[in-house]
C-alpha cells in the first residue's frame, strides 16, 4: 500500500489451521467528494449543528446525552455508555473463512462496502499463497467478523496480486423485488431482435472504470471556481420535456436507437429472388453445355 494510506485496523485471516496477519484498509476516498457548508446567507458565517429536546425544546448538550432504543411508540430504554461499551467489545480481531464460493455466485444487491487487504508482519507467504489459489480455483471465500459489536458476512477475492475484502448484507437486510410487484410484459420477437443488435453494438467485453469520468463534479468545480474569481455562474436550461408523450411506439425507438448509433435494423421480411426472364435462362444453359 502507498505510505499515505492508514489502515484500519489489524486483522488475523482464519481457514483451518491458517492464520495470516493482514492489515485493513478502506478501498474509497471520502476526500474525493466535493461537500458544502451551512453558512449565514447575510454574512456567510458558519452555523453549527445544535440538538433540542423534543419535550420541551430545551437546548441539549452533548454530555447530556445516552442513547436509547424504541422499543414502542414513544418508549425507549436507555443504555450508558459504560454499557454500550460493553457491546462493542465483542468485536473480534479475526475474519473466520466458513467457505468458499464462485464470486458470481453471490448477488451484487448484497454488497455494502468494500476493503483492501495488505499482508502484515510475518502474514506476506501465506497472503500470496491464499490469492494465488483463489485466482487459480477461480473462487472467492465467505467469513465472518465481528466489528463494533455487529456481525458482518465477509467475501474475499482475489484482485491483482492481492486481495479485496466485500462487506455484505444478511438476508433480513435485503428487500425482494419481488415485494413491487413487477409483472413482466409481453415481447415480441422482432422487438426483443431489435433490443439485443443494441446491446451488441453497445457490448463491450469487460467495464473499464476509465471510461467514466464525473462529469457533474467537473462542472461543480469550474462553478466554485468561478465563485472564487468574483465571476458568475451561467446555468444551462434543463432539456424541454414538452410534448413527450409516456406512451412510445418500442419498435420506432429502438429502430431510431440503432440508426444514431449507425447501425441498421434487419429487416422482419426477405425480398422473393428476382425472377429470370426466358432469354437469361436459355443463355444461361447454353453456357453450362460448355
Amino acid at each position: 500500500m502507498p505510505s499515505n494510506a492508514r489502515s484500519i485496523a489489524s486483522l488475523t485471516i482464519s481457514f483451518g489451521l491458517v492464520a495470516i496477519p493482514i492489515k485493513l484498509y478502506s478501498a474509497t476516498s471520502s476526500s474525493e467528494r466535493i461537500s458544502f457548508n451551512l453558512l449565514r446567507q447575510r454574512d456567510g458565517s458558519r452555523v453549527k449543528q445544535q440538538y433540542v429536546a423534543v419535550n420541551d425544546g430545551a437546548l441539549v448538550e452533548r454530555a447530556e446525552m445516552t442513547k436509547g432504543y424504541e422499543f414502542a411508540k414513544g418508549q425507549y430504554v436507555m443504555f450508558t455508555p459504560e454499557e454500550l461499551k460493553t457491546l462493542e467489545d465483542t468485536t473480534t480481531h479475526t475474519i473466520d473463512i466458513t467457505q468458499f464460493v464462485p464470486l458470481d455466485s453471490v448477488d451484487p444487491v448484497y454488497f455494502d462496502g468494500t476493503y483492501y487487504l495488505a499482508p502484515d508482519k510475518g502474514g506476506a507467504k501465506p497472503y500470496s499463497l491464499l490469492a494465488t489459489a483463489l485466482k487459480k480455483a477461480k473462487q472467492c471465500a465467505v467469513g465472518r467478523w465481528i466489528s463494533r459489536g455487529k456481525e458482518h458476512i465477509v467475501v474475499l477475492r482475489p484482485m491483482d496480486d492481492g486481495i479485496a475484502m466485500h462487506q455484505l448484507h444478511f438476508k433480513a437486510e435485503v428487500r425482494s423485488i419481488k415485494d413491487l410487484g413487477v409483472e413482466a410484459a409481453p415481447v415480441s420477437d422482432a422487438e426483443l431482435k431489435l433490443a439485443n443488435q443494441l446491446i451488441d453494438q453497445l457490448a463491450a467485453k469487460r467495464f473499464d472504470p476509465n471510461e467514466y469520468v464525473d462529469e457533474h463534479r467537473a462542472r461543480v468545480e469550474a462553478a466554485i471556481q468561478r465563485k472564487v474569481e468574483g465571476k458568475e455562474v451561467s446555468f444551462a436550461e434543463p432539456p424541454s420535456v414538452e410534448g413527450v408523450s409516456n406512451v412510445v411506439d418500442l419498435m420506432e425507438v429502438l429502430k431510431a436507437s440503432l440508426s444514431a448509433r449507425g447501425g441498421k435494423a434487419e429487416s422482419k421480411e426477405r425480398k422473393a429472388p428476382k425472377k429470370a426472364s426466358a432469354g437469361e435462362a436459355a443463355a444461361s444453359r447454353k453456357s453450362s453445355r460448355r
